[in-house]
């Protein structure tokens, strides 16, 4: 039972993260970030969310800049869930490079 209420948190977290990312960077012309997975802690305190960054050479820096932020972008998080959750998960940020990987093997296979 426990698991399916960490699937719609997580569906719920992803989608919100998904927006609030795509409202901040839409200043930023040319770059394009989405949130690729989510994963919550049992006790639902921690948010792992994996994300996947165009262009992935600027990817270290954005990344770099999201975890800077990180206490703005959960309380933006927080302002939009406050009718869902009780208590806004601790969010961690990290690369999802399976793209790069599938890219990378299918360079391979074709030589």
């Amino acid at each position: 039972m426990q698991e399916t209420r960490q699937n719609k948190i997580a569906r719920l977290l992803q989608k919100e993260l998904s927006l609030i990312f795509q409202q901040q960077t839409r200043a930023t012309h040319g770059v394009m970030v989405s949130v690729t997975r989510v994963k919550i802690s049992p006790d639902l305190s921690i948010c792992t969310a994996y994300l996947s960054i165009f262009p992935s050479e600027k990817a270290e820096e954005i990344l770099t800049n999201i975890n800077a932020n990180g206490k703005s972008v959960r309380y933006e998080l927080g302002t939009r869930v406050r009718n869902q959750l009780r208590i806004v998960p601790e969010l961690r940020f990290f690369i999802d490079d399976s793209l790069d990987y599938i890219d990378r093997i299918d360079e391979l296979l074709n030589k």
